[in-house]
């Protein structure tokens, strides 16, 4: 398995969070914060894999284009950036040892925080 780095999906990350689009949520929460299945289907249903495939961090090129399969490390709910999905991908991604994932979303994790921050 070759996975790497969704350029478009950090991009589309990073412009998100700018937009104050975010969840500043504590990382134990994106098993609740997660799309279900049924909510990922409805999305690709509307929106097809070119709009799902910004909502993940990683890009597994074995894997065929026009399968759910290829996408790793989700960071959102589809509407907004989740900090924890950004937390759980880049603990994945360490785990997994895929640093350009895993700094992508240390990146991420950087900008959420200083967010976080400045609504205290």
């Amino acid at each position: 398995m070759t996975v790497k780095l969704n350029a478009r999906a950090f991009d589309h990350a990073k412009k998100l969070t700018e937009q104050g689009r975010t969840v500043l949520d504590d990382r134990d929460e994106w098993s609740e914060h997660r799309p279900s299945a049924a909510d990922e289907n409805a999305y690709l249903e509307k929106h097809g894999f070119n709009e799902y495939a910004r909502w993940y961090l990683g890009i597994d090129d074995e894997m065929g284009e026009e399968t759910k399969g290829r996408y790793k490390f989700p960071y959102g709910d589809f509407e907004r950036v989740h900090r924890c999905g950004v937390l759980s991908a880049k603990v994945r991604a360490g785990q997994q040892k895929y640093a350009d994932i895993e700094n992508a979303a240390e990146h991420l994790h950087g900008l959420l925080d200083a967010k976080r921050a400045g609504n205290r």
